[in-house]
């Protein structure tokens, strides 16, 4: 083994690469992890400069040649993103160096433009736009999986609406259900996440210093008489209208930079959305066990030792991204306590939060979308595991016919005491009903009718109906 003060300088520069996924398969590949790379954010920063500079010419603050220089500069500004981690290192975010970059760029092409570059700005307005910018470039892979796997879940709801399955509590048969309304569960969740997540509003962020947008206020015309502005309005307003209109953002009403509900409702709505995709992945899980064997996917992954495995890979990454999910999202919740105008470390540890926020969505959403639509169900599977307990999952319906016959408790006795006997001699409760009380085979001569599961499914097709808007709330 060799030590690390062995470890030549070429070997520390190989393990220094970029992070590329390597420990997070769920969201490697995706289309969130394209979006929130660094590079991406990089060009979203960019993104945010160059509409800043098209906002103040558009409220008559820059010209539009030196906004047309800021703009085409920052299209075509190749920024390293390491370089600039490095450099934040100094100033505690990477907006100041790449400030300095995207000047120098502008400078090469008009000198006097480059005087505009980032000009009234303040780091965090930049920076909580690109996080804004990329959360709205993620967001929309997002919601296009989980419309997919929505479709996906609606089907299956649709095919088994009407397949009976064991419904478990606790880990133990409970009382039967069908397939379709677990699935049409699923559609529940999922539905709900994608609405919640596609409604939450992403605002650009504006306000200068200290988020009372002053330093473009000072440059814009004198106040008419009598301390009003002109019939345009407060110019400071009419350009944070003009630049979230730029950035294609929401417009927010007041600067939000000590004010991060944006950011905790975005995380929380991920969260809720992994957390959501997660129920899914649990119920597969357990399914698709050997020995209960319900479901399969249908694209398995396989074993590095055991050949005849087929593990259920996509229910497995799903289930690891609603697990990190919640800290995440506590992370940004905490934030909200920001302290001044601008805090000092809160906004700073929602950066990395907030990315792996919307790379484990991301990821999740596509696993979904892939599980939902090559999940193989096995009907038959269900209906064996169904009479695996020979009758006890109908224990409910037998008490409340056996009620009105014995009373309450005598009826209870009478089925807790044939529940044992069933299980312990391996035979159907119906039998041990009998075997416990003959004078049922003359008072309930439907008592074997009453024992099938497939007569205890209760209102799980309308369920369904309800759950997929087929029928009246």
């Amino acid at each position: 083994m060799i030590s690390d003060d062995r470890i030549s300088d070429d070997r520390i520069s190989d393990d220094r690469a970029p992070d590329v996924g390597l420990l997070s398969p769920g969201w490697a590949g995706s289309a969130a992890e394209a979006a929130t790379g660094d590079a991406a954010f990089v060009r979203a920063m960019l993104d945010a400069e160059a509409a800043l500079a098209r906002a103040r010419a558009a409220v008559g603050l820059t010209s539009a040649e030196a906004a047309e220089a800021v703009s085409r500069a920052a299209e075509t500004a190749r920024i390293d993103p390491r370089a600039l981690a490095l450099r934040a290192r100094a100033s505690g975010n990477p907006v100041i160096p790449l400030v300095d970059e995207l000047t120098r760029a502008v400078a090469a092409r008009d000198e006097a433009a480059a005087d505009h570059v980032h000009r009234g700005a303040t780091s965090q307005d930049i920076l909580d736009t690109a996080l804004m910018t990329t959360a709205r470039r993620a967001r929309g892979a997002v919601l296009a999986d989980l419309a997919r796997t929505a479709e996906a879940v609606a089907a299956l709801a649709e095919a088994h609406r009407a397949t009976p399955m064991p419904g478990r509590t606790l880990t133990q048969h409970a009382v039967p259900t069908t397939f379709g309304l677990k699935a049409a569960g699923w559609h529940t969740l999922v539905t709900a996440a994608r609405d919640r997540l596609a409604g939450l509003p992403l605002p650009a962020q504006l306000g200068g210093a200290a988020g009372t947008l002053a330093a473009f206020t000072a440059e814009a015309p004198a106040m008419a008489p009598g301390g009003a502005w002109g019939p345009e309005g407060d110019p400071g307003v009419r350009l944070l209208r003009v630049y979230a209109r730029e950035t294609g953002l929401d417009e927010p009403a007041v600067p939000w930079h000590a004010l991060r509900a944006p950011v905790a409702d975005l995380g929380c709505a991920l969260a809720l959305t992994t957390g959501a995709l997660g129920k899914m992945a649990a119920d597969v899980l357990v399914l698709s066990r050997t020995e209960v064997g319900e479901v399969a996917e249908g694209r398995g992954g396989g074993s590095s030792a055991m050949p005849h495995k087929r593990n259920p890979v996509r229910a497995t990454l799903i289930a690891a991204a609603a697990r990190q999910a919640p800290a995440l999202a506590a992370t940004l919740l905490g934030s909200l306590a920001a302290e001044d105008e601008r805090p000092a470390g809160a906004w700073h540890a929602e950066w990395q939060a907030l990315r792996e926020l919307l790379r484990l969505a991301g990821g999740a959403a596509r696993d979904a979308a892939e599980l939902a639509e090559g999940l193989r169900v096995d009907p038959a599977r269900m209906r064996r595991n169904l009479n695996a307990t020979r009758g006890l999952v109908v224990s409910e319906r037998l008490a409340l016919a056996l009620t009105p016959l014995l009373g309450r408790p005598r009826a209870r006795r009478l089925l807790d005491a044939a529940a044992r006997d069933a299980a312990a001699r391996g035979v159907a409760l119906a039998d041990a009903l009998l075997a416990a009380e003959p004078s049922l085979a003359d008072r309930m001569p439907g008592l074997a009718a009453l024992a099938d599961p497939l007569d205890h499914l209760g209102s799980a097709a309308s369920l369904v109906d309800r759950a997929l808007g087929r029928c009246a709330p």
